[in-house]
């Protein structure tokens, strides 16, 4: 049996601190954090524990490799790697939440963790949040990541077409974006079609969405729906579906203002005979992906659906 060891939570917090340090001049938002919603949502459900941080025999993490650089900004992702001989071939590209404005790549590290050692290759990308720039900058970032991948593909043992892309909350649309509006080059060039979205209690569809100075989303996008309809339209994942979409997965918290537009989604998408499915928590706490159970539970989830995929191919 490969031997088992715990990585310490400071080892982790110690290198993802550093690029923060020589980039003090950023705007940064830092209220979203997972501890904070720890202690918010431990009150609702007292069944929450922190997630353990363990590495198996022959895994491999690689940090702050940079990907892009924007002026003097330059932006970095992390590269989780399974052991060579659990390997799938599947690579997750993961982006974080923080309502477009906070946030970290550290945040999905639970998560990138124990995927891996069900075989998947996790990339976790920093992106710029709306405090440093408005839209479309993050999703011209995360594009770019596509693109570095499919450039460096051969040194991390990348199929550059089994790359999906996953995102919890805002980070959730975010990848819904990119899946559904990257073949068009909306955000750039794309020489990466993404082949599975995994969307984590992301917002689908923007019609819901009213004038309001304390959105968050309205803050991203630089003016409000009635001001910018087309803006709008155009920065809605529904938008852009179509018969090259990916085979697609929501999971919901059970809390329905999170995934707006699933049922859109999964009526077109079915209509062009491409896989969907929607799983629902029985109403669990928004971030849900942070913390146990459902760490465990959503890695099920993700491996079946991606597992079925590979079958059906």
């Amino acid at each position: 049996m490969s031997p088992v060891f715990r990585a310490s939570i400071a080892l982790f917090l110690l290198v993802t601190a550093q690029p923060s340090l020589s980039l003090n001049t950023i705007p940064v938002d830092d209220s979203y954090t997972p501890s904070e919603r720890y202690y918010r949502y431990k009150k609702q459900d007292s069944s929450l524990k922190w997630p353990a941080l363990t590495f198996t025999a022959g895994q491999q993490v690689f940090f702050d490799r940079r990907y892009k650089q924007v002026d003097q900004r330059e932006l970095h992702l992390d590269v989780f790697m399974p052991a060579p001989e659990t390997s799938n071939q599947q690579t997750i590209v993961m982006i974080h939440g923080g309502g477009w404005r906070s946030g970290q790549r550290s945040h999905m590290y639970a998560l990138a963790n124990r995927l891996a050692q069900r075989g998947y290759t996790l990339v976790l990308p920093e992106f710029r949040l709306s405090l440093e720039a408005p839209y479309p900058a993050a999703m011209e970032d995360v594009n770019d990541v596509l693109q570095w991948l499919n450039q460096n593909a051969s040194d991390y043992g990348i199929v550059t077409d089994r790359i999906a892309v996953l995102g919890g909350s805002s980070g959730g649309y975010m990848a819904s974006l990119l899946a559904y509006a990257g073949p068009s080059q909306l955000f750039g060039k794309s020489d990466v079609r993404v082949n599975a979205l995994i969307d984590l209690d992301g917002v689908l569809n923007l019609d819901h969405e009213r004038p309001n100075p304390e959105s968050p989303l309205q803050a991203w996008l630089g003016s409000d729906r009635e001001q910018s309809p087309e803006l709008w339209r155009q920065a809605a994942p529904t938008s852009h579906l179509s018969k090259t979409s990916p085979a697609t997965l929501v999971i919901s918290s059970g809390q329905p203002r999170f995934t707006l537009g699933h049922k859109q989604v999964g009526e077109t998408l079915k209509g062009f005979d491409i896989p969907y499915q929607y799983y629902e928590f029985p109403e669990v706490i928004h971030t849900y992906w942070l913390f146990e159970p459902y760490v465990s539970q959503s890695v099920d989830i993700i491996e079946v659906f991606l597992r079925k995929l590979d079958k059906d191919a």
